[in-house]
């Protein structure tokens, strides 16, 4: 069976007068690929213009500037980074955006004490760019309302009621903004198996699947490096296409059917002399909630699927991510509580 990622008019598939050849071919996405672009979502596209650009106004900034908007206690998932490859030279450029700018924003919205200690760490927001923080919380809460039309989406073709998957209206969700340089070093790996990247292509985000329950995603550029992962292990590429937003099955959404739907695992390569971005918006149940496979699916024999707490994730994320990808240098800037900022060749 050929696996495609489907072009779904959102809208249309919610209705009562959902063809069933459009539900049977998400079914089909989500059980063996866990990828597929919306259209007809709802998201005016001005507003995901409006973020974008403001967005790509401080990615153009001169490094000395946006050094500045680096996170003050060395976070990694909060304020600008630069990913560089052992060599120095440039791999990935982000920004990161906690949920809450603060703390006490956190608390505001009903968190904990103990689950607003997640926003001790500050948004950082431009100066240069001052409509930057509207547009981006404008822009991940209609992200977020697509994700949980998803989700009631893959209920519908589960056959299963909506209220099913326990997402609820006080979740927590993560975001960044990616910006991928272009690629013309002459050492670049050539090998066209299917499962490394083709002759002139580097691997600028390693093959993961997120740890969400869905991803919203947005890309813009000049190629489809983003690709996605087939049952068979090769890759498909995800293609850009104006007003459509990719949406990812997480491994949470995974637990909850037990295994029923697949995590999309994906990564992106690098296409040479042109250059692409996308911003993603992680979407995951309440801090306190424990994910495990749902009645409707569940084996009570024999499961897989462990209980996952989000909020142990949540807490330990930062750690397990230095643990893992941190150099000894960044690990040193977030113990010291100060900003972390990579050195590149020149």
């Amino acid at each position: 069976m050929t696996v495609e990622i489907p072009v779904v008019d959102l809208q249309l598939a919610l209705s009562d007068d959902a063809p069933e050849e459009l539900l049977a071919a998400v079914r089909a996405a989500a059980e063996q690929i866990g990828i597929i672009q919306v259209v007809n979502h709802g998201v005016p596209q001005q507003l995901i213009d409006d973020f974008h650009q403001s967005a790509g106004r401080v990615l153009a900034l001169p490094r000395e500037e946006k050094e500045k908007l680096a996170s003050p206690t060395g976070h990694p998932y909060r304020g600008w980074r630069q990913w560089p490859d052992d060599f120095g030279r440039l791999e990935l450029e982000r920004i990161n955006i906690g949920q809450y700018d603060n703390a006490e924003d956190a608390l505001a919205a009903g968190l904990t004490p103990e689950q607003a200690t997640l926003f001790a760490h500050v948004n950082v927001w431009p100066e240069q760019e001052p409509g930057l923080r509207d547009a981006a919380f404008r822009y991940r809460d209609a992200a977020t309302e697509v994700g949980r039309k998803v989700v009631a989406l893959y209920a519908k073709v589960l056959g299963v009621p909506a209220a099913t998957f326990p997402l609820g209206d006080d979740g927590f969700s993560t975001f960044v903004v990616n910006d991928y340089p272009t690629w013309t070093h002459a050492d670049t790996p050539a090998d066209a198996s299917g499962d490394t990247p083709a002759p002139g292509e580097k691997l600028l985000l390693l093959e993961h699947a997120d740890g969400s329950v869905v991803t919203v995603l947005h890309q813009e550029g000049d190629y489809a490096g983003l690709q996605g992962q087939r049952p068979d292990g090769t890759w498909l590429p995800v293609p850009i296409r104006p007003g459509a937003l990719q949406v990812f099955t997480g491994s949470l959404l995974a637990n909850w059917t037990e295994g029923r739907l697949r995590p999309g695992r994906h990564r992106v390569v690098a296409g040479g002399t042109v250059t692409r971005r996308s911003s993603g918006v992680f979407l995951f149940p309440s801090l306190d909630t424990v994910v495990e496979p749902l009645p409707p699916f569940a084996d009570p024999d024999d499961s897989d699927f462990e209980p996952v707490s989000v909020w142990e994730r949540a807490s330990t994320n930062v750690q397990e991510y230095l643990k893992v990808f941190g150099r000894p240098d960044q690990v040193a800037a977030w113990r010291e509580g100060r900003p972390y900022v990579a050195e590149l060749a020149r």
